[in-house]
């Protein structure tokens, strides 16, 4: 058991489990009755997603220094205590059932989804590495 880290819409894989769209905002244009059949999610958790304007300065970190602070103030919107409590629901419920994350970001290391990777790994989740075996 364990939670895939992945780019909402694109194909499921075997086992995955549903998926949980931690997104600031729906896709455009697709019906909420067609998110799960085009492979977006199953479940929107918003309380996940950058805040509105944190998503604006992350999409513009064009280097490593805006990154960082990008990260450091993520990580901070991460310790709100509705946050934390959600992340702590979910490594434990990666140790029973499979399920999978994502947001739309074509590349991992430049989204948030790779904070929330390294977050649920410190509180123990069982985590989907990108060659396919939990960590």
């Amino acid at each position: 058991m364990a939670i895939r880290i992945v780019r909402l819409g694109s194909p499921r894989k075997e086992d995955e489990g549903p998926r949980l769209g931690t997104v600031r905002r729906p896709p455009r244009g697709v019906p909420k009755t067609e998110l799960a059949k085009r492979d977006f999610y199953d479940v929107w958790l918003p309380n996940l997603a950058p805040s509105e304007t944190l998503l604006k300065q992350g999409q513009a970190a064009g280097d490593e220094k805006a990154w960082a602070v990008f990260k450091r103030r993520f990580l901070a919107e991460m310790k709100s205590p509705e946050a934390a409590k959600v992340l702590d629901l979910l490594a434990a419920f990666s140790h029973q059932t499979n399920f999978s994350l994502g947001c739309y970001c074509a590349e991992e290391s430049k989204c948030h989804r790779s904070i929330l990777r390294g977050l649920l790994l410190e509180r123990g989740a069982d985590v989907v590495a990108d060659f396919g075996y939990a960590i």
